[in-house]
């Protein structure tokens, strides 16, 4: 009898680790609009639903942390969020991938900036006839 248990509890211990590993995390796609904090993002999505009155498509947006181990993301980048355990008192997603990396604004660097001052154009003082 004894024995019975202890294989029932194994069988649901081993099915518990299955179903955990079957789990279809949540996932969301968004931009990232932080990157302050040490491993650590924030994600906005951005959904489009009907109003419920107005019968209008209208944007919803939402800030997810996610945690970003690598500390890869930029800010601007579109990634790819996962659904994980409670990381911190905010943080419950982690970065699965960048789908998309951030166009830099293309900063101009001190060298490239000239010194001198432009000449101005010089007055015509041509006499007309």
């Amino acid at each position: 009898m004894a024995e019975e248990t202890e294989q029932q509890a194994r069988a649901g211990a081993a099915g518990q680790a299955a179903k955990a590993a079957n789990v279809r995390r949540s996932e969301k796609v968004g931009r990232v609009v932080s990157t302050g904090m040490q491993k650590t993002i924030v994600v906005e999505v951005t959904r489009r639903v009907r109003h419920r009155l107005y019968r209008r498509v209208v944007q919803r947006r939402k800030k997810f942390y996610a945690h970003d181990e690598k500390g890869q993301c930029k800010v601007g980048d579109m990634v790819r969020i996962v659904e994980t355990r409670p990381r911190s008192r905010l943080k419950r997603w982690r970065l699965a991938e960048v789908v998309r990396q951030s166009v830099d604004a293309g900063l101009v660097q001190p060298a490239d900036v000239p010194l001198g001052i432009p000449e101005a154009p010089q007055p015509d003082t041509g006499a007309q006839s």
